[in-house]
């Protein structure tokens, strides 16, 4: 798996999100949700990869975990992070929301707003936890 096949699961896993919200699938659309962010940060990661580098090992070690705010740090992200929700209190709702995902969200449900409310948090144009990620990687 490398940089371009999880920016493609971005694409992918957002467009089934999107028809989970509309057939009431609530908790599969949540899980989806955090996975797209998920996707997004590793593909920041792999971006930091150069070709025949030998990777460190903490980087990888520290890449295989389902932790958003521990893959922001590993992405080197942190600091335009902490920017970007100085700089947008939209933005900063949004990563608040989005942050607390977990992969344990998969044996959980989830209710119609906060499926839609994470919905929306990733995929808001301007403000959107995505669109951030989507200037990094």
């Amino acid at each position: 798996m490398n940089r371009d096949d999880l920016r493609e699961f971005v694409t992918i896993r957002l467009k089934e999100a999107r028809v989970l919200l509309r057939t009431k699938n609530y908790s599969g659309a949540y899980y989806l949700c955090g996975y797209i962010v998920e996707c997004g940060l590793k593909a920041c990661i792999a971006k930091k990869t150069r070709r025949y580098d030998f990777p460190d090992f903490e980087t990888v070690k520290q890449s295989y975990t389902h932790d958003l705010t521990r893959l922001v740090k590993t992405a080197g992200l942190e600091p335009d992070l902490d920017r970007k929700i100085k700089n947008s209190s939209s933005f900063a709702v949004n990563w608040t929301i989005v942050k607390d995902w977990t992969e344990a969200s998969r044996y959980e449900k989830h209710t119609k707003k906060e499926a839609q409310d994470l919905h929306s948090s990733i995929a808001n144009g301007k403000q959107g936890v995505l669109q951030w990620i989507k200037l990094h990687w």
